[in-house]
């Protein structure tokens, strides 16, 4: 397996966007928090490298989104199993080119990523709107009222945070919860990360 380095790197490598860079260190904060929270602990290095990894062809072909992935990933020496779990994070979804992903979430973790990635970005652009930026002092009725709002975030796909949220079989408002929780109690770390960007 690729070290969080290694996969560091890699990404880097294709991406150099600083929000494109920040939102794969939210989700890779995100995925290992989940990993601890439903009893993965032991594995939480391995659910960060997927998060960190799952955008990687996003910048350079974003109308080939989770197409392109497994070429550069397979390049950058990347195991099938990391490749299957970032594809699918796009299952069910048409990119711009027209196809669209078929690669099913079948692993806990790869639901968690699929439920968890679009919302992070929803929570973040929430968060911004606030006087102190940030998701510490956020409640879930606030979050809620911007996740109703269907003109805020509006690149964020409800659809898919529900679809991911079905797919776990747990209520949306647990989601949004969890997410929520990870994002404030990760939010440090992700800051320092982002500062040494």
């Amino acid at each position: 397996m690729v070290t969080r380095d290694e996969a560091f790197e890699l990404l880097k490598k294709y991406n150099k966007d600083h929000f494109h860079l920040r939102h794969a260190l939210t989700v890779e904060a995100v995925m290992k928090w989940y990993a601890e929270e439903l009893g993965y602990g032991a594995d939480a290095e391995y659910w960060g490298i997927v998060g960190l990894l799952h955008d990687i062809d996003f910048e350079l072909y974003p109308e080939e989104h989770c197409l392109k992935a497994p070429e550069l990933l397979r390049e950058g020496g990347v195991g099938e199993d990391i490749i299957h779990a970032v594809c699918s994070h796009g299952y069910g979804i048409t990119v711009g080119c027209g196809a669209t992903i078929d690669v099913e979430p079948v692993h806990e973790m790869e639901k968690v990523l699929f439920a968890a990635d679009e919302l992070t970005g929803l929570i973040y652009a929430a968060a911004l709107m606030r006087p102190s930026k940030s998701t510490k002092d956020m409640e879930l009725k606030s979050l809620k009222k911007k996740y109703k709002s269907k003109g805020f975030a509006a690149g964020c796909s409800r659809e898919v945070i529900e679809r991911g949220a079905k797919q776990l079989g747990w209520e949306l408002d647990k989601l949004l919860e969890q997410t929520l929780k990870a994002m404030a109690e990760t939010e440090d770390l992700i800051e320092k990360e982002t500062g040494e960007l």
